[in-house]
């Protein structure tokens, strides 16, 4: 997993409420989907004709690497590629009212940023995205947990610590776990020894 300490870049704003991620990343049954082609493409393709078209076809918000969103953001199913589509688009850090746990939790084992506001906070750095209209540079760091906005506001964002320090070190689940391997492996080794006959009974076959 690629570790998450800062990123700086364009933010752009979708400040809708129950986003889904069958919305954000619809199904694709290829072998190999270009999952940044994926990403919100029923609303990209239907709002194509429109004059404005869908806000991430906009030539200003091409390299956003800050999604604000609305509530429930990736509401619906626990699909993964949600995630993997917004990470190969380059966003980075999603900024929302709120989030479907699935969805944080997928953010989190992916690398990508969860951020929740106090709600005063999370208004006022909408407007200041919304104003921006993709012409200034937000970031989100990680380590001073902090989103900032040109205007040189910053909103501290609360993280649980151990979700914060497997992001700045890049581990998923397994990384985390094999961050005990020496202990694990002691535990084996000792029951090997105090408790052989729990060995056998792994052996046994199904």
């Amino acid at each position: 997993m690629k570790p998450f300490e800062a990123v700086e870049g364009v933010a752009v704003a979708l400040i809708e409420d129950n986003v889904d991620t069958d919305a954000i990343a619809p199904l694709d049954v290829g072998r190999r989907p270009d999952y940044a082609r994926m990403l919100f493409r029923r609303r990209r393709e239907a709002e194509r004709g429109s004059p404005a078209g869908f806000v991430l076809d906009r030539p200003e918000y091409a390299h956003a690497r800050i999604l604000v969103a609305g509530a429930n953001f990736g509401c619906g199913s626990s699909r993964e590629s949600a995630v993997w589509a917004l990470a190969a688009f380059g966003i980075r850090c999603v900024v929302a009212r709120s989030f479907a746990e699935s969805f944080r939790l997928n953010c989190l084992r992916n690398g990508l940023l969860p951020v929740v506001l106090a709600p005063d906070d999370g208004a006022a750095l909408e407007r200041l995205v919304v104003a921006a209209a993709g012409t200034r540079t937000f970031g989100a760091d990680l380590r001073s947990q902090q989103v900032t906005a040109p205007d040189g506001s910053a909103f501290r964002f609360d993280i649980d610590a151990h979700e914060r320090q497997a992001l700045l070190e890049g581990l998923d689940d397994i990384g985390l776990t094999l961050r005990f391997l020496p202990e694990i492996e002691a535990w084996e080794k000792s029951t090997r020894e105090s408790a052989p006959q729990l060995q056998v009974l792994a052996k046994r076959p199904a």
